[in-house]
């Protein structure tokens, strides 16, 4: 069975709209076209696997169970949409975890288990870490956002302001 290729996308401050560390489901906030453009990867054979740094449950500040409690909250604003896997590192930056964006063991993890092709995946973000862990991993990366100096310094294969902004180029780059 040949190998498929998948979208590999943040939580916080990339489809969900983060004021911190949320720690309850009403804190949940979509940012606007992330559905469309989900069920447009969806549509199109994409797999979608979320991988998201959840530090908060390392520093005591909220519980595994609140982070599945959101989750929830966001499956449900996200009618249609299927995550073939949910990715979470719960570590601290410090404690040098492999699964911690940048590290890209979370996305390589879920590669294995599914048959991903990573040369023809996307990992979405908007950060350093994100960008980091997609480029060790072996996917294209597109950035989530439209400041100059970040962009620069994550130096991602793309960056547009938003999700729905990206569709067409996460189309072209995992059509292979």
């Amino acid at each position: 069975m040949p190998l498929k290729p998948a979208v590999f996308i943040d939580r916080d401050d990339t489809l969900l709209q983060d004021e911190g560390y949320m720690t309850r489901p009403e804190q949940v906030r979509l940012f606007p076209g992330t559905l469309d453009a989900l069920l447009t990867f969806q549509e199109a054979g994409l797999t979608l696997v979320l991988v998201s740094n959840q530090s908060g449950v390392g520093r005591g500040w909220f519980s595994q169970g609140e982070v599945r409690a959101i989750q929830e909250r966001m499956l449900e604003l996200l009618p249609g949409v299927e995550f073939a896997a949910l990715e979470y590192c719960f570590h601290l930056p410090e404690d040098g975890c492999p699964c911690r964006k940048p590290q890209p063991l979370m996305i390589l993890r879920a590669a294995h288990r599914l048959g991903i092709d990573l040369s023809r995946s996307v990992m979405v973000g908007d950060r350093i870490s994100d960008v980091g862990a997609g480029r060790s991993a072996g996917c294209k990366t597109l950035l989530l956002s439209a400041d100059e100096e970040l962009i620069k310094e994550a130096g991602p294969d793309h960056a547009v302001a938003s999700l729905a902004d990206g569709v067409e180029w996460v189309l072209e780059v995992t059509r292979g």
